[in-house]
């Protein structure tokens, strides 16, 4: 899921925007804030402080407790006043979403000279912390983003994508992997797996015990995954209609060649499950039927609810992109992985950019090794025609569900004609595909769905190995129209969703046969050791 912030697009509340707000409200808010200000002044302990950014040890001194005590009654004024704003409801999530990234851009956290901790570390340090921050800020500027992980303490195919395997297919847009069996039995179909193309594949198999990857062939399953290669500008005019046909439809070509069989089990996650369903579209209306079972992991097909990314879409915006990557103009070039990262850490501000400000340049800190952020770290560019195409007739003007309304490929797509079972998983606090919006998916496949629910957002949600125990999903078989009719009808169960998945997609895996450590077949024959090449790739982005 991606769209790019828009310039001019995203205004914080201004003057002009407080006469929008109606006089009795903006009456009332003004007395409740002089209200608690009356008795925060005059009793400072009235204000409990439970912001995890204040309340460290050297936070608790009086004068820092009044310092974000007051930060915190101002910023919480702002976002009522925000709140109150009468406007259109694009317009109000934009005033909203800028003046939440103002409040915690001026959290009196992110400044030395009103963060005790900060200071605490320059006496303690003796003034090397200053030092050590302003390193790791030069190094951050000429990467062109804030360090997350310490990057040097990982290495794709040694510590992170190690799980054993082969590259069996190479075109100039995927490599298409086999892993090598863990079981004496196998299920004899063949499972294919479609990550996002916005990042790179391993986060699907990032190490032993929270690979996706692994966990799916101790169960059994020969699985099969495309490690998308990550543009350089040779390939800007490259289309959706690429992706699909000499992307998703030719692994899953060569899934079933190798496998020998008719059908194959096929997941899609996050914008991988875009493509594949719009794969199975085009090859429905070619009266197809490749696959025994689908899986959608966090995956929009209805763009009609977006969630925080609508605000960064609309016409302009859309067009602009277009004039200047998408080759209206002539002119074609690549959507920046940078950028599109950068902007995805800003959904989480706090969490992902403000957290790192204070602790790499303020304290001088290194961030720890953490394999999940080393991932999100890792971006990926995207041809600038495929990009525009996908944000204009999805984002922005919702025509994947419209039958017939969009043609790819040379057919007409119509998802209703998937008619094979599917799976369908969304996270709850999921920023990015808003569970409700996934779930809009059980509407519109045909087959005999089933919508499991999982805690969590957007990749904590899904990569949740149950060694580990930790979160907890929801169940039910019934399907009603409404999400919040299903979550209303829904047991809530301890733990990872994986078994509930394996045991789901183990009744479409066909008989258990000898498992072989062969790779390939005689077409399409064993490459080199995975990860494979692609994934590896690293793209200047100045060249």
């Amino acid at each position: 899921m991606f769209t790019g912030i828009p310039s001019g697009k995203s205004p914080s509340l201004a003057p002009q925007h407080m006469a929008l707000i109606p006089p009795e409200r903006l009456s009332e808010i003004q007395q409740h804030y002089m209200t608690e200000l009356a008795a925060y002044v005059s009793n400072p302990g009235s204000l409990e402080i439970k912001d995890r950014r204040f309340s460290g040890k050297a936070w608790q001194s009086p004068w820092s407790k009044a310092i974000a005590g007051m930060y915190l009654l101002n910023a919480k004024h702002l976002m009522e006043l925000a709140e109150a704003v009468e406007t259109d409801a694009k317009s109000k999530q934009r005033i909203l979403f800028s003046t939440l990234q103002m409040v915690d851009a001026l959290s009196p956290s992110n400044f030395m000279a009103t963060n005790p901790e900060v200071l605490e570390h320059i006496i303690s340090s003796q003034g090397q912390s200053i030092q050590n921050g302003i390193l790791n800020l030069l190094g951050d500027l000429k990467k062109g983003k804030v360090s997350q992980t310490d990057e040097t303490a990982f290495e794709i195919g040694k510590n992170l994508a190690t799980t054993e395997g082969a590259v069996v297919f190479r075109n100039h847009l995927f490599e298409l992997i086999q892993y090598k069996p863990l079981t004496e039995n196998v299920f004899e179909r063949p499972f294919l797996m479609v990550p996002p193309c916005i990042n790179k594949y391993y986060i699907l198999d990032l190490q032993p015990d929270n690979s996706v990857v692994r966990y799916m062939v101790s169960q059994g399953h020969t699985v099969f995954l495309v490690s998308w290669k990550n543009p350089d500008k040779s390939m800007a005019k490259v289309t959706w209609d690429d992706y699909i046909g000499d992307g998703v439809i030719k692994a899953i070509e060569v899934t079933k060649e190798i496998g020998g069989l008719d059908q194959i089990n096929l997941l899609g996650f996050c914008v991988g499950g875009t493509l594949v369903s719009n794969a199975l579209a085009v090859l429905a209306a070619r009266k197809q039927k490749p696959v025994a079972s689908l899986t959608l992991l966090t995956t929009l097909l209805d763009f009609s609810d977006t969630g925080i990314l609508d605000i960064f879409v609309d016409e302009d915006t859309v067009k602009l992109r277009e004039n200047t990557i998408g080759g209206e103009q002539g002119q074609f070039g690549l959507m920046s992985g940078l950028d599109l990262g950068n902007t995805f850490s800003f959904l989480r501000p706090n969490d992902l950019v403000w957290n790192y400000v204070v602790e790499n340049y303020l304290k001088g800190n290194s961030p720890p090794p953490f394999d999940l952020l080393y991932w999100n770290g890792d971006s990926t560019n995207l041809p600038g025609a495929m990009y525009c195409w996908y944000l204009r007739h999805t984002y922005l003007q919702n025509e994947l569900v419209k039958p017939g309304k969009l043609k790819v490929c040379g057919e007409k797509v119509d998802l209703s004609l998937i008619d094979c079972p599917a799976y369908i998983y969304a996270s709850h606090d999921d920023h990015i595909v808003p569970w409700h919006s996934g779930y809009r998916s059980t509407q519109i496949l045909k087959g005999k769905n089933r919508f499991v629910l999982g805690a969590s957002g957007h990749i904590a949600g899904v990569i949740n190995p149950p060694a580990k125990n930790k979160r907890h999903y929801w169940v039910n078989a019934k399907l009603p129209a409404k999400a919040e009719d299903w979550l209303a009808g829904a047991k809530d169960i301890r733990g990872s969703w994986w078994p509930d998945y394996a045991e789901w997609l183990a009744q479409f895996g066909g008989k258990q046969v000898k498992a072989s450590n062969s790779f390939g077949s005689a077409k399409y024959k064993k490459g080199i050791a995975a990860p494979g090449k692609y994934v590896k790739e690293k793209v200047d982005e100045s060249s």
